[in-house]
């Protein structure tokens, strides 16, 4: 490979070519430099900055080469159709047979926002205006109009389309007190890419400042957009959702604010009439599922939706924990190269990564619902116990539960009413009682003006009328506040501390301090619990580390004074709350029962679903009923796979043979070098798949299915002549010594070998 176009004085073998780029797909954070300088110490050379430089520029021309090879081979097998590749992307996911059962929610993926791999905005130095302030510089961005192959990306024009006029527009369609508006409600504020001002700022140093790609349950990917000089943005999933929606249909989408997400595309215009006759469905992923309180969790976390399975809708998190390592050869990258590098990466992941391991993740998922089924007989030692008789009861339970936290949703309008005018008869009471104090103060008696004592007793008079002044304003300002109250509430008598009204809403208002201080206690507790998993994270830096843990023990700190104060207004309430202590806390934190420690306008203490074994079983019902549409789903996928692997196979060798035989060994080799490409590790999965068979419950099928894409049949071969048949020859054998014919030595063996190996092509085959 020529560094140059014409004179050439330098060249690079396609192996090294090749070498690095296998050795950066799999260590995405080896970049050009470190690989040139150990060509150098190879060939025991000086290092140069131009030969990073005529390295890169060869190794753009071997990518494209290689892009247009793939692109010939495509075109040849007659995929080169708008979005093939996002239709065939995942084979258990969209590789349907023939007479399959259908099952709700057939198609599950997963978006979220990424936002290492960035990238530095190229600028000038700072410049001032008129004025002195600093103005960012001009960009000096290199032009380069290339385009990076492929149809992983969707156009930046396309994402614009859905930015804020879509959301102005959403926001006109608005009706408030709709059934939609309370999904979610109170998710909001636990999450910086829900509120408008984290989510609308734009970052000065970079211009793609992460990306945002989709992902099926297999952790296939479909397609990705940049986020471009701003944070998490709604455009960028709603470009996406519209491009899934449009393409593949019916699609139930994890995000980790499903909740919100959901209904605000129900809502958008454009996107209302797509999720219209596709069964949309946003729901929210299993870990980020802590941080949403308990009755959006149990409308949208995946345990309680019925055909889910036991996903856990977290497959961007596992992906980013591996892209991740490309950011340290594209941060300084221009905007092509970054954009090469990612796309040639995903399709490493896709193709060797995902595709590899395939078949242990179904076996894995496979496993654990058999794992999960095998608890039945403990849920019914505990239902017994429990004296629950059916597990229908556990229903009618869930939707008490629904019933209970809808009722502490939002306090009536005449009770915060009634609080807010305890509060002010309070307020007036205690200004009144300081007003009397003051006007109860006598005025000093003031001197004659040539007496030495005259300006400090006038200083203390005014003094004292600017208190009363001050006094008489308050209180007058708190009388109109209460006036006003009592004419909202319908007029009345004042209350008093002996009256009825004003104990009960005194208790009213010690209730609210109880749940707001439990609302705070609970923030800073989830905010804690996703510390701690950020510390254990892998790719986790030593100084991030050391910054985490100063945060842990200042949060640490924050969560011992709001456990005190919760316990103060815990200890406030009439009967006393039991105190909590920090283990409780934690529990809490991952059992998502803070909700249940809410007063309600009902004692829920003696019902079932509220004790801890009663929720327990709940739960485990769930699983059990989750773990059953799990093998559902995989019994389905399975065959997929299977027939999937069988027809791509006969597919690529009949179209191998075809090119041979028109004289186009070039691109038959090229056809030979794609089938290569996954099919060394048909054999992996097959052997996995057969071991999941002789697992005891296993109820899916091995045997090769009829697909419904018919893009992939091959004619069958031309019928055989008698005349063509070869007569084998007989096989020789020795005469023996009672009359036989004596089999030649080793024969036994032979059949032995033959059939073992006979086996071995069967269940390839299978």
């Amino acid at each position: 490979m020529p560094v140059a176009a014409l004179f050439a004085s330098v060249v690079i073998t396609v192996r090294a070519l090749e070498l690095f780029r296998v050795l950066q797909l799999c260590c995405p954070r080896m970049g050009i430099q470190p690989f040139v300088r150990a060509l150098c110490d190879i060939h025991s050379i000086a290092p140069r900055p131009y030969l990073s430089t005529q390295f890169s520029i060869t190794y753009d021309v071997y990518l494209a080469i290689l892009a247009n090879v793939d692109a010939r081979v495509q075109a040849a097998l007659g995929r080169d159709t708008p979005n093939w590749r996002l239709k065939n992307a995942c084979p258990a996911c969209m590789y349907k047979l023939e007479g399959e059962v259908p099952i709700p929610l057939p198609f599950l993926a997963t978006i979220d926002g990424n936002n290492s791999l960035k990238r530095f905005w190229r600028r000038e130095r700072e410049e001032f205006d008129a004025d002195g302030k600093s103005v960012p510089g001009a960009s000096k961005e290199r032009l380069d109009n290339r385009v990076t192959p492929g149809d992983y990306y969707l156009p930046r024009d396309e994402v614009d389309k859905w930015s804020k006029e879509g959301l102005e527009e959403l926001m006109r369609g608005f009706v408030p007190g709709s059934e939609v508006e309370d999904e979610g409600e109170g998710c909001t504020e636990r999450w910086q890419n829900m509120k408008e001002d984290m989510t609308a700022c734009v970052y000065g140093m970079y211009d793609e400042t992460g990306i945002f790609p989709a992902l099926c349950r297999h952790g296939f990917l479909l397609v990705v957009v940049d986020m471009v000089k701003s944070g998490e943005l709604a455009k960028y999933g709603f470009a996406v959702t519209a491009h899934l929606l449009r393409v593949l249909g019916e699609l139930g989408l994890g995000y980790d604010i499903g909740c919100k997400y959901g209904k605000m595309v129900r809502m958008h215009p454009a996107l209302s009439s797509l999720t219209a006759g596709n069964n949309f469905r946003s729901l929210v992923g299993a870990f980020h599922g802590h941080a949403h309180n308990r009755q959006c969790q149990l409308s949208n976390l995946a345990t309680y939706v019925s055909g889910m399975g036991l996903e856990d809708l977290e497959g961007c998190e596992k992906y980013f924990s591996q892209s991740n390592g490309l950011a340290a050869t594209t941060r300084y990258a221009t905007a092509f190269h970054r954009q090469q590098a990612i796309t040639t990466y995903m399709k490493h992941a896709d193709t060797v990564g995902a595709y590899q391991g395939l078949s242990l993740l179904l076996a894995s998922k496979y496993r654990r619902a058999l794992k999960i089924k095998g608890t039945l007989p403990l849920l019914q030692q505990t239902m017994a116990s429990l004296g629950v008789e059916t597990r229908s009861v556990f229903e009618t339970w869930l939707q008490k539960e629904k019933v209970y936290l809808a009722s502490l949703k939002k306090e009536p309008a005449h009770e915060t009413l009634q609080m807010e005018y305890y509060q002010k008869l309070v307020n007036l009471r205690d200004h009144q009682e300081r007003l009397d104090a003051i006007m109860g103060v006598e005025t000093p008696f003031i001197p004659a003006p040539q007496d030495a004592t005259y300006a400090q007793a006038a200083a203390q008079t005014r003094r004292i009328e600017m208190q009363r002044r001050h006094a008489t304003e308050i209180r007058d300002k708190t009388l109109a506040g209460v006036q006003d109250l009592e004419i909202r509430l319908g007029g009345g008598p004042r209350w008093v501390p002996e009256d009825e009204e004003w104990v009960k809403a005194a208790a009213m208002l010690r209730n609210r301090r109880y749940q707001r201080a439990l609302d705070e206690l609970e923030g800073l507790v989830v905010a804690r619990m996703f510390e701690l998993s950020k510390v254990n994270m892998s790719d986790t830096g030593y100084k991030l580390r050391k910054h985490i843990a100063k945060a842990l023990q200042a949060r640490s700190k924050g969560v011992k004074s709001a456990l005190d104060t919760y316990n103060t207004a815990a200890a406030a309430l009439s009967p006393p709350r039991t105190p909590l202590t920090w283990d409780q806390i934690v529990d809490y934190a991952f059992l998502s029962d803070f909700d249940l420690l809410r007063e309600g306008r009902e004692d829920i203490c003696d019902e079932p679903w509220a004790q801890p074994g009663g929720r327990l079983a709940m739960d485990q019902h769930f699983k059990l009923l989750r773990a059953d549409e799990e093998i559902a789903r995989l019994n389905l996928e399975i065959p997929r796979f299977i027939t999937y692997m069988a027809d791509e196979e006969a597919f690529l060798i009949h179209h191998e043979g075809r090119l041979r035989d028109n004289g186009n060994t070039v691109l038959a080799h090229q056809v030979w070098l794609q089938r290569r490409e996954r099919g060394r590790f048909h054999a992996l999965h097959m052997d996995r798949l057969v071991k999941l068979s002789k697992e005891p419950g296993f109820t899916a099928s091995l045997l090769r299915g009829v697909s419904v894409n018919k893009e992939r049949e091959v004619p069958a071969p031309p019928a055989r002549n008698e005349d063509d048949d070869v007569e084998m020859p007989a096989a020789t054998s020795a005469p023996r010594e009672d009359g036989g014919e004596e089999e030649e030595d080793g024969g036994d063996g032979d059949v032995d070998v033959v059939a073992d190996a006979l086996e071995h092509i069967l269940r390839i085959t299978a």
